[in-house]
């Protein structure tokens, strides 16, 4: 009951406030030094993410001032279907091997946030199959540009309710953070509210990683 209560108010969220919402424009064609790579949440409003994207595409720029970035919106429906998860999967990684190839310099900060934390965990070789609004793996970021993922940022993470989390070679490039009593991503969590409260946490995200690239 919790976690329908919590994926209600994202959906409340999505319908209040667009009418003043400044957000980056996304630009994903251009060979910047940094491209960031955002998955919203479920119902979530916003270029990148209205609680999370955005305005940790706003803290990047500040924090990486000498440096160019773009910005994409990994284009998924970010609903209740049992595929959701599994298009951001496919089309996060697709986007990331385009832009690879087109701009060998370009390194990638990945941000996800609820069900597009399961995006960005999937991408990554990390299944969110039995988590809420999960799915099983449909593609994975290849070996060869692990390298040039700098930074994941992830943010209300499902996986973590059920024991699991970013291990391997992207560990030490993880910021993963599941505010106290967050029924998405906290195992018997309360607080409904926790989950809608991340954007607290989008200056610390960039820090770290600006700190990676």
């Amino acid at each position: 009951m919790r976690i329908r209560l919590c994926l209600a108010a994202l959906s409340l969220v999505g319908g209040a406030g667009l009418a003043t919402l400044s957000a980056p424009a996304a630009s994903a064609a251009a060979c910047t030094d940094i491209d960031v790579v955002a998955a919203r949440g479920t119902f979530e409003p916003g270029t990148l993410g209205f609680i999370v994207g955005d305005p940790v595409y706003s803290a990047l720029q500040k924090k990486l001032s000498g440096k160019s970035l773009s910005s994409y919106a990994v284009n998924y429906p970010a609903d209740l279907s049992l595929t959701s998860a599994a298009q951001g999967n496919a089309d996060l990684v697709n986007h990331v091997r385009s832009q690879a190839a087109a701009c060998p310099n370009q390194r990638f900060v990945l941000v996800g946030y609820s069900q597009g934390a399961n995006v960005v965990d999937n991408s990554l070789g990390i299944s969110s199959d039995g988590a809420v609004v999960g799915s099983r793996i449909v593609a994975t970021i290849p070996a060869a540009l692990e390298p040039r993922v700098s930074a994941v940022l992830l943010f209300g993470n499902p996986i973590r309710a059920i024991g699991r989390s970013v291990t391997g070679t992207y560990q030490s490039r993880t910021f993963d953070v599941c505010a106290k009593g967050d029924p998405i991503c906290e195992s018997g969590g309360n607080d409904v509210g926790a989950h809608l409260g991340y954007t607290a946490n989008a200056d610390a995200a960039a820090t770290f990683a600006a700190g990676k690239v």
